[in-house]
C-alpha cells in the first residue's frame, strides 16, 4: 500500500536519483515524493555545482579561465547524464517544427536530434562557457560562484515548471509524475531560500553576495518565459520541458552575471 505523505528525505532520494548520477535509494517513486524532490531539487544544485566549481576553479587555477569553464560545463554535464541538454535540444526541435502539438510532441520524443535542437545547444553552450571565462578570468573564486549560482538557478526553475497550475503535456514519464505536485508558496521558499543561499557563498568575494541572488532570479525568470511558451504550444510540461528549463535558468543566470561585470 502507497503512502499518501512523503518526507523530505523519500523527496531527496527521489531529486538525486533522477537529477543526478549519484546513487542513491530510491524508496519512493510516486507524486508525493516528485512533489518534494521538486521543491528540494536545488539541494541537488548545490552537490552538483559544488563539484564542478571545485573542478573549474581548479583547471582555471593551472590552466586558464577559459578551460576552467570547460572543465565547469563538462561536469555539470557528465553530473547529470546529460539529461538537461537533451531536453534542450528536443523542445527546441519540438518548437521549431511548426506542427501541432501532438505532432511536435512526438517529434521531441525521437531519440535523433535535429537542426533546431544542434543549433540551440551549440548556442547555449558557447554562452556558458563564455560566460564562466569571464568569470573565472577574474578569478578562481569568482568563476567557482557562478557555476554554483548557475547550478542551483536550474534546479529552481523546476519547482515552478511543476506549479499545480501547469499539466502534463502528455500520460508517462518524469513530466507526468511531477506535473502540477508544487505549490505557489513552496516554490517561492525554495528559489528565496536558494537565492540567500547563493547571497551567504558569496559574501567572501562581496560582490557576488549581490549580484548571485539577483542571478538566480534572473535565471528562474527567463525559464519561466520559457515554460508559458512550452505550456502554449504543448499543452504542458514534459521531462524535456524541464530539462530544457534548467538549462535555461543556467544561461540567464550567467549572462547576468557576465553582464554584471
Amino acid at each position: 500500500m502507497v503512502r499518501e505523505s512523503a518526507g523530505w528525505g523519500d523527496g531527496l532520494r527521489f531529486g538525486f536519483g533522477t537529477l543526478s548520477v549519484l546513487r542513491v535509494r530510491v524508496e519512493r517513486w510516486d507524486r508525493a515524493a516528485g512533489g518534494r524532490a521538486m521543491v528540494a531539487a536545488p539541494v541537488v544544485g548545490v552537490v552538483l555545482g559544488a563539484l564542478a566549481a571545485g573542478v573549474g576553479a581548479l583547471v582555471a587555477w593551472r590552466a586558464g579561465g577559459l578551460l576552467g569553464a570547460v572543465a565547469a560545463v563538462s561536469v555539470l554535464a557528465a553530473l547529470t547524464r546529460g539529461l538537461h541538454l537533451d531536453g534542450l535540444a528536443d523542445v527546441a526541435d519540438g518548437l521549431g517544427s511548426g506542427k501541432p502539438a501532438e505532432d511536435a510532441l512526438r517529434i521531441m520524443k525521437q531519440s535523433d536530434i535535429g537542426p533546431f535542437g544542434v543549433l540551440t545547444l551549440v548556442l547555449v553552450l558557447l554562452a556558458q562557457v563564455a560566460a564562466l571565462a569571464g568569470q573565472f578570468a577574474v578569478s578562481p573564486l569568482r568563476g567557482a560562484l557562478a557555476v554554483l549560482a548557475a547550478a542551483v538557478a536550474a534546479r529552481c526553475a523546476l519547482s515552478w515548471g511543476c506549479l499545480r497550475s501547469v499539466p502534463a503535456a502528455r500520460p508517462g514519464g518524469l513530466g507526468a509524475m511531477v506535473a502540477s505536485t508544487v505549490s505557489p508558496a513552496a516554490a517561492v521558499m525554495s528559489t528565496g531560500g536558494a537565492a540567500l543561499l547563493t547571497a551567504a557563498a558569496g559574501l567572501p568575494d562581496g560582490h557576488s553576495a549581490l549580484v548571485l541572488p539577483a542571478a538566480v532570479v534572473v535565471g528562474v525568470g527567463a525559464a519561466w518565459l520559457l515554460l508559458r511558451r512550452c505550456v502554449r504550444r504543448f499543452g504542458g510540461i514534459t521531462g524535456d520541458v524541464l530539462g530544457a528549463m534548467a538549462e535555461t535558468a543556467a544561461t540567464g543566470a550567467l549572462l547576468l552575471l557576465a553582464l554584471a561585470g
